[in-house]
């Protein structure tokens, strides 16, 4: 089928919920994808940080060939060994104490607000129900996660909205410790904010929060489903704060492509969810398990993975502080951290993000001007050279 008869079929039959660029990929390999046409592109976007091991990583093809030749689907209403290792995976190498799986972002978030409020409820005798989340911030596409996203035009035509959620600046402690009252259950955050522009806080400021909340015997959720499994060169952001949440959300990198998602908590709140309270049927299904198991296991094989992504990130962001120097009317600013990079632009981003597209490089901007740069861990030097000498090229073109 031409690329032409693809892309008419795609307008004819799907809804219209993204401006999809005019590109039909068909393959990839590595940080490499191809598209219909055979033209090559490299790819730093990394299907928004979920192919943390690029595209069709060896190890992972192989486990979730394996596993689809024994068992694709079954009920939680059975044990399934792949979702007992990889729980078992992720507690032996988090704060956590139990594991919950479904299968993305939102999803997670959904639960871990639902687990905060029945935790109050039913285990500590308190009706609180409110959470506190940040501007800026973004947490999903559910009636739920919406409301707790802290960008209004992500919201728009879909109220009334969840009541009981609230919005305070970012990396802003006092802001937060105003807005606590005696109905709030949780606090809601991003490690550093990737959807709201890669905005990174005050090294202090997550410590703050953490005791903020202990202080005022109130929960605190961490959202790491972009940040989690390596994207800022430790397993999960918080890590690099010197603190640790009561509840963590994970998805994107941790299938390596595979949809799943993971809801983490410490033993005294996972209580709060007995059977009944929750589930999910396709969550924790035997083959996205097995995909999973194969990314953390390659994430974690003697620091390698993790290591790359320090060492790609500190020299991504040179590269890019050298354009910043070179194109000052251009480049506002340059922050991140690890592989999750933003480039902060004095214009619009959507002319650079397609004119690098033209040139077989896919880069994503957010927040209108910050261009965001989401490789897969694997990145070498060799490739940010390619995207750097492309952006050369177009901010030539833009001055």
């Amino acid at each position: 089928m031409e690329t032409k008869k693809l892309l008419e079929d795609s307008a004819s039959y799907l809804m219209h919920t993204y401006n999809r660029f005019p590109v039909v990929l068909k393959k990839g390999r590595g940080v490499k994808v191809w598209s219909w046409e055979g033209k090559e592109y490299l790819d730093f976007v990394g299907g928004v940080a979920t192919n943390c091991l690029g595209h069709c990583h060896p190890k992972v093809v192989v486990a979730v060939q394996k596993q689809v030749q024994r068992l694709i689907h079954v009920s939680n209403f059975y044990h399934i060994e792949p979702q007992i290792r990889l729980a078992k995976m992720l507690v032996t190498h988090s704060f956590a104490d139990k594991v919950f799986f479904c299968n993305s972002g939102a999803e997670a978030n959904e639960a871990a607000i639902k687990l905060a409020r029945r935790y109050f409820k039913e285990h500590v005798g308190q009706n609180k129900f409110e959470v506190i989340a940040t501007l800026n911030s973004f947490h999903g596409r559910t009636l739920a996660t919406l409301t707790a996203t802290g960008q209004d035009k992500f919201k728009v035509g879909f109220d009334p909205l969840l009541p009981g959620i609230r919005h305070v600046e970012f990396d802003n402690i006092d802001a937060l410790k105003n807005a606590i009252t005696n109905d709030t259950c949780a606090v809601l955050l991003e490690p550093l904010q990737g959807e709201g522009g890669v905005r990174i806080p005050d090294a202090e400021y997550l410590r703050q929060v953490r005791k903020l909340c202990d202080d005022h015997n109130i929960l605190l959720i961490l959202d790491e489903v972009q940040t989690g499994i390596g994207r800022t060169g430790k397993l999960f952001a918080y890590e690099h704060f010197g603190m640790a949440p009561d509840i963590m959300t994970l998805a994107k990198g941790l299938g390596g492509g595979v949809p799943i998602g993971a809801l983490l908590a410490t033993d005294k709140v996972a209580e709060a969810f007995q059977p009944g309270t929750h589930g999910s049927t396709f969550g924790g299904n035997p083959l996205a398990c097995a995909a999973a198991l194969a990314t953390l296991d390659v994430v974690l094989e003697d620091g390698f993975v993790l290591d790359q992504c320090k060492r790609m990130g500190k020299y991504f962001r040179k590269r890019l502080e050298d354009l910043k120097k070179d194109f000052p009317d251009i480049v506002a600013d340059i922050r991140g951290m690890g592989l999750l990079i933003g480039m902060e632009l004095l214009r619009d981003g959507a002319p650079v993000v397609k004119a690098c597209l033209e040139r077989g490089m896919l880069i994503n901007c957010t927040a209108g001007n910050v261009l965001r740069f989401m490789p897969p861990l694997i990145v070498t030097e060799k490739e940010i050279d390619s995207l750097i000498d492309v952006l050369e090229q177009v901010f030539d073109a833009l001055a």
